[in-house]
């Protein structure tokens, strides 16, 4: 029996452009295929890094799939299907429309895969796939095997040390996905099973993909601790009160912390009330974002646009925020009413969501009608902003400005330079792609 995996990716567009940006394996794959028994021949596909190879067809596909994906995903399950293989949906969109995903399969996977996923297996083994598979209740993370990263493509990623030490999420932000799909609790693997993962990783560096690394705070600082001992460096994602505990900060410190990327979301007050983000005080953002720094750890804030409270000055408000708190990188979006959020409720009742192509779901597009602007205008905005910060001059001077110490700059001169030069150079790709594109039409 012989089963392929595959993470999809937008179009060939798509595929281009973030061969000029950092590109991180594929982790959800390897951890379903780790869950597969070893009497299975399994493989991995990322077209992010290489095509699929269509005449070679497996007994079973399974795809996962985010919402701006959605389409291509469809496309490569019928033509997989035509050949005579099953196929297998599952991810964040499919759990948040199995009937919609059901349409081009012929199995769903409802939720996380652990115990579906063995399940939906053994009935395909016995000529019994059904159509729906999902958890009656949320899975252990204890003693999870470990990811096969040896079925990733050679030399084709940064760094394949990507892991995930929690699930779930107890807030329930408006356009975020996470809480709907891992539940409203924090669920953590047991912390020796995450050193002995991270053991028996080769290299030093690594990446922890979950939502919040500080979402518990008690586990996060016994974790903390026990990596002191490993020497390792790690980055990863964590909510913005993990400056609020002098405790938390310096065990992250000293435990090899070297950047976070932290959503901050929006520099307005009603924004955030609109949000429902209540970890987030806006009034200590300057502050905080000089006390990472303090502590040696780049930041990353990430900001969202379009938010009914949000007025055309928006993006030069938020721009000029982001340069005077001397933040080391930036990320832009257009708040994007994914399917199984409360945004996506809220815009569908209001009548105000205007493109139903799944593909323009990437939080790049504007596909809703905004309170106070035109669509255009927020897409341009967005556009504007990227483009400023990531400017020759905005790189410079951010660079000779930044709040660490000396040591602590000379270190992260050359990583900061090559982050930033890798955001810009796909921003003018971006660019040069669009312009070819009107220039055609």
């Amino acid at each position: 029996m012989k089963v392929l995996l595959i993470s999809p990716g937008k179009d060939e567009y798509y595929k281009k452009r973030l061969k000029l940006a950092l590109k991180m394996p594929p982790l959800t794959l390897s951890t379903i295929a780790a869950l597969t028994k070893p009497d299975i021949e399994v493989a991995i596909l990322d077209e992010h890094v290489e095509p699929i190879n269509y005449d070679d067809v497996p007994d079973l596909v399974g795809i996962t799939v985010m919402t701006s994906v959605a389409p291509r995903a469809y496309k490569i399950a019928d033509k997989f299907r035509k050949s005579g293989a099953k196929v297998v949906l599952g991810g964040p969109h499919p759990s948040a429309l199995p009937k919609e995903a059901i349409r081009h399969c012929d199995a769903v996977v409802i939720g996380e895969a652990e115990g579906a996923w063995e399940k939906l297996l053994e009935d395909f083994k016995n000529g019994d796939l059904k159509q729906f598979y999902s958890n009656e209740k949320l899975p252990s993370l204890v003693n999870l095997p470990e990811p096969r990263r040896d079925l990733y493509k050679k030399e084709a990623y940064y760094f394949v040390n990507s892991l995930q030490v929690s699930r779930g999420c107890p807030f329930n932000c408006s356009f975020c996905s996470v809480s709907n799909f891992f539940g409203r609790t924090y669920r953590h693997r047991p912390i020796a099973d995450v050193i002995r993962e991270i053991e028996h990783l080769e290299g030093k560096f690594v990446a922890f993909i979950d939502d919040n690394i500080v979402g518990n705070p008690k586990y996060s600082k016994e974790l903390f601790n026990a990596l002191i001992p490993l020497k390792i460096r790690w980055v990863g994602q964590s909510s913005f009160n993990i400056i609020r505990d002098p405790d938390l900060l310096k065990a992250a410190k000293k435990s090899g912390c070297a950047g976070l990327f932290i959503g901050l979301e929006t520099i307005s007050e009603e924004s955030m009330q609109e949000i429902g983000k209540v970890q987030n005080d806006i009034k200590e953002f300057k502050v905080g974002i000089k006390r990472l720094h303090d502590h040696g750890i780049i930041v990353l804030g990430a900001f969202i646009f379009g938010f009914d409270s949000d007025d055309k000055d928006v993006f030069k408000r938020t721009l000029d925020f982001a340069l005077e708190s001397k933040l080391d990188l930036a990320q832009f979006s257009i708040l994007t009413p994914l399917p199984g959020t409360r945004l996506y409720e809220k815009l569908s009742s209001e009548d105000r969501i205007i493109n139903a192509d799944w593909s323009k779901y990437d939080m790049g597009n504007a596909v809703f009608m905004p309170a106070q602007m035109t669509p255009e205008e927020l897409q341009k905005g967005m556009g504007w902003a990227w483009r400023e910060f990531y400017s020759y001059g905005s790189i410079l001077k951010r660079l000779f400005s930044v709040n660490f110490n000396l040591l602590r700059h000379l270190l992260y001169f050359a990583p900061l330079l090559v982050l930033n030069m890798s955001f810009k150079r796909a921003l003018d790709f971006e660019s040069k792609m669009a312009k070819a594109s009107i220039t055609k039409h």
